[in-house]
């Protein structure tokens, strides 16, 4: 009896924990499109503090452009290519940066620089709210990748205080 007792308990407990982990939705974290805007904003004038002419870009977590902001003298081509890392780093939930030593001739991943959109190159990053990635931003027109960089960030620190980390 006692052993009939403890298997129904243990089934009983399985199908509880079953139950719970077993929902039809998923609950998920989104930037606002006033957050994406105030982090496309400070990116920008990070890059023009520094004497860049950049356009800035942030996607929503699916990748989807929020907020695109192009100097007046950027380079036609700086918000496709902006949206284009934001994009990169958000769909495999990774920094351009990396992704551009990862992906380089010779190495393992280097076929990913043959998927539509895939821009390898520093600039893109992702924005993290409690563990998870909500967005990302793209900053493009920067003389490099690095520069690119350090004003992706100046987007993401605007909006640090108001996303869980």
């Amino acid at each position: 009896m006692k052993k009939i007792l403890l298997s129904a308990a243990a089934l009983l407990a399985t199908a509880a924990a079953l139950a719970q982990t077993s929902t039809a939705t998923h609950t998920v974290r989104v930037l606002t499109p006033e957050a994406a805007q105030r982090a496309v904003n400070a990116a920008m004038a990070e890059c023009r503090r520094q004497g860049f002419q950049v356009a800035v870009a942030v996607v929503d977590r699916s990748g989807v452009t929020q907020a695109l902001l192009r100097d007046r003298f950027a380079g036609a081509h700086t918000p496709t290519v902006a949206a284009d890392k934001a994009w990169t780093a958000v769909s495999f939930r990774t920094s351009t940066t990396d992704l551009a030593r990862a992906t380089q001739a010779g190495q393992p991943s280097s076929g990913l620089r043959s998927v539509p959109r895939f821009t390898g190159v520093g600039g893109g990053l992702n924005f993290e709210a409690g563990g998870s990635i909500v967005g990302g931003i793209g900053v493009s027109g920067a003389p490099s990748g690095d520069a690119d960089d350090s004003c992706a960030k100046a987007g993401i620190a605007a909006l640090r205080d108001d996303l869980e980390l």
